[in-house]
């Protein structure tokens, strides 16, 4: 019986998974993030597109 007490307490204290686990909860905020903001981040782009072509214009 000590033996599967024992055994519970090192599983419970065993940290090693930990790093995986806040991997994945930081790309799902950042997933989440994207999906919120996503049309504000593609008014962004295409503006810097269009300013881009255009300076690329003026100098051709």
């Amino acid at each position: 019986m000590k033996t599967a007490i024992n055994l519970l307490k090192r599983f419970a204290s065993d940290e090693t998974g930990l790093s995986t686990v806040e991997i994945i909860l930081i790309l799902v905020v950042l997933v989440t993030l994207v999906i919120i903001f996503r049309e504000e981040m593609i008014d962004i782009v295409e503006e810097v597109f269009k300013t881009i072509t255009g300076k690329i214009k003026k100098i051709t």
